[in-house]
């Protein structure tokens, strides 16, 4: 007797292939079939709604500029910058690059939570001189404020309850529903398990604290979409509120070059006790321009601490170090060094001036606009304007008019969750001469109110 044993792999049930594979097994005497199992996905991805929003503005405008490719469209849309790196910042990557090129100054692998010179900097430059004690190392370096702060949550419990402003940058919410840390989006937008805290016009863009225990709670000052910026009380409450439920604040300082009004918090560690409750990211992109070669930073105090399942306190300084080691080799030195350029007296000039002409390209979206009628929000201490659309048009509704009639790409609120509905976000981040046609465009397709 011939046994033979084979696997059957998921294609063999396509009709061209079944009959010659069976023909083929007619000659045995007896046949051992094992079905080779299909890899499983993570089933959580699919709760994820139909795309993220970058995304499918790239689709809609890829779809619009193929039927109509003598259209000029002007992208004021996602947060890219558009002018060069620093010239002090270039010259200090091309020395960083010369020295790789010599055998008695080449390195290798760097230190995984960045080299020493740009952390000491970091340290003294953007929190020492504002009054605030920060560690060089309680600073990790990496390749972007968005990858930290999405990667974060992998430390903590999958039971930890998050909350979010509502509107908000999508990566806080993708990333947990991705880890399993929610239900199934609701009808409504939101994801069952994630606390929502509105965001609107109406509470003027400052959300009332949970009434039930958040352990991670995802803050943006000056805030990703809306353009808003949390003052000293703002942060207080907050602080207060995370002692006194041993909750983790994780604070997005992304935009803080972008304030300007001495009043206003550029960390939140510069509130009293913040070091015991917060983590906070920081980045170079928008700042410095560095979207393309990629440097931030995140800081996390050694203070900080959370419970295993027994209730042992352990220092969260720690665990962030063991996971940013175990995945990430470091920063490249000459971007390191780029990095480090920008708190040379020369660099800090030159941001300076790049961060006055988005803050002024700012100004003439949300003047231009409110000539309309519109009412608009932010653009003063960050680079983001926040729209109310009229006539009680749909996010998206709106998108695909200024798209279509004004050859203009912006961002559906509703795409930064449900609370973000009826709202528009248009960026500062592009050459003047786009800025100002892009709202003379808009401007003449929704006319001026009446007087």
């Amino acid at each position: 007797m011939k046994i033979t044993g084979c696997f059957i792999p998921q294609s063999i049930g396509h009709p061209g292939i079944l009959p010659e594979f069976f023909e083929a097994l007619a000659g045995l005497d007896l046949i051992v079939l094992n079905f080779a199992p299909m890899t499983t996905l993570n089933t959580h991805y699919q709760k994820l709604k139909a795309g993220y929003l970058f995304p499918e503005i790239a689709r809609r405008v890829r779809e619009f500029s193929v039927q109509n490719p003598n259209a000029k469209i002007i992208r004021l849309g996602i947060g890219d910058v558009v002018l060069p790196l620093p010239l002090s910042t270039r010259n200090a990557m091309k020395k960083a690059v010369d020295e790789m090129g010599e055998p008695t100054s080449f390195r290798g692998y760097g230190p995984e939570q960045g080299y020493d010179f740009l952390r000491e900097a970091i340290a003294k430059h953007d929190f020492a001189s504002r009054g605030v004690t920060i560690h060089p190392d309680e600073i990790f370096v990496s390749d972007g404020s968005k990858c930290d702060s999405g990667n974060i949550q992998e430390i903590f419990d999958i039971g930890s309850k998050i909350a979010v402003t509502d509107p908000v940058y999508p990566v806080y919410v993708d990333t947990n529903v991705m880890a399993g840390r929610t239900g199934e989006v609701s009808a409504s937008g939101h994801y069952e398990g994630i606390i929502y805290m509105p965001s609107t016009a109406e509470n003027n863009f400052t959300p009332a604290l949970p009434k039930e225990k958040a352990d991670l709670i995802y803050l943006c000052s000056p805030n990703n979409p809306t353009g808003t910026v949390m003052t000293h009380e703002d942060l207080k409450r907050w602080v207060r509120y995370a002692k006194e439920n041993d909750s983790i604040i994780l604070f997005d300082a992304a935009y803080h070059a972008f304030i300007t009004n001495p009043s206003l918090p550029h960390s939140i560690y510069e509130v009293e006790g913040a070091r015991d409750v917060a983590i906070e990211f920081r980045s170079f992109s928008k700042n410095a321009g560095f979207t393309g070669i990629r440097c931030a930073f995140t800081v996390v105090p050694k203070e900080l601490m959370a419970k295993n399942k027994s209730g042992e306190k352990f220092g969260v300084h720690a665990l962030w170090n063991r996971r940013h080691c175990t995945k990430f080799n470091g920063v490249s030195y000459p971007v390191q060094r780029a990095a480090e350029a920008v708190y040379s007296a020369e660099g800090k000039k030159e941001v300076d001036e790049m961060i006055r002409y988005y803050l002024n390209n700012a100004r003439i979206i949300r003047e231009g606009l409110a000539s309309t009628g519109l009412k608009v929000y932010g653009g003063v201490d960050a680079p983001y304007v926040w729209v109310k659309t009229p006539q009680n048009m749909g996010s998206w509704e709106f998108f695909d008019m200024l798209l279509k009639e004004a050859h203009v790409v912006g961002t559906p609120g509703a795409g930064f969750g449900p609370s973000g509905e009826g709202y528009f976000r248009l960026s500062s981040f592009g050459f003047r001469e786009n800025i100002e046609e892009a709202i003379q465009r808009i401007k003449s397709r929704l006319g001026t109110p009446a007087r």
